[in-house]
């Protein structure tokens, strides 16, 4: 009998460490504003994607792209930035619906930063039918904001990198 209790108390110590492994993977990121973020390195542009996370927002994960080269991924709630050259760039955003209105061209000059809000439709298509094969699609737009706004919501987001 003893040795059973032994293995359930060794059982009940195993799952408890996976428990709190699982929680502390769970903890949110730290704001932007919290990381020493590198100056923008000379002769380049810095591009900053960043989107909000509220209650009506899809949690989707779609790819952001720079002239067609994925850059990152758009996070619910997050911020990330890459430096590129200066030059024109058509900034968008992997969207299950190709509105015209989704994305945005802009020409970067040496020392800019731009800032590109990602916003989201939750469930723009759903759909099913009496078996219950339900679906839903987000669809995703890409704004650009001018800095002075931005920058606030940058540095309240969680922070996801950098080039």
């Amino acid at each position: 009998m003893p040795c059973r209790w032994i293995a359930l108390v060794h059982l009940l110590k195993a799952g408890a460490g996976s428990l709190l492994l699982a929680i502390a993977s769970c903890a949110p990121l730290p704001p932007t504003a919290s990381f020493a973020v590198p100056p923008l390195p000379a002769g380049e542009a810095r591009v900053w994607f960043y989107r909000d996370l509220g209650p009506y927002d899809g949690l989707g994960t779609p790819f952001l792209r720079m002239n067609g080269a994925i850059v990152g991924v758009s996070e619910p709630g997050g911020a990330l930035y890459r430096d590129v050259a200066p030059g024109q760039y058509h900034a968008t955003v992997d969207n299950y619906l190709g509105d015209f209105d989704s994305t945005r061209q802009v020409y970067l000059f040496p020392g800019q930063q731009s800032y590109f809000k990602i916003v989201s439709l939750k469930n723009w298509i759903a759909g099913g039918n009496r078996f219950g094969n339900d679906f839903h699609r987000d669809t995703f737009y890409v704004r650009e904001i001018p800095p002075e706004v931005a920058q606030g919501d940058v540095a309240r987001s969680q922070f996801y990198g950098g080039s």
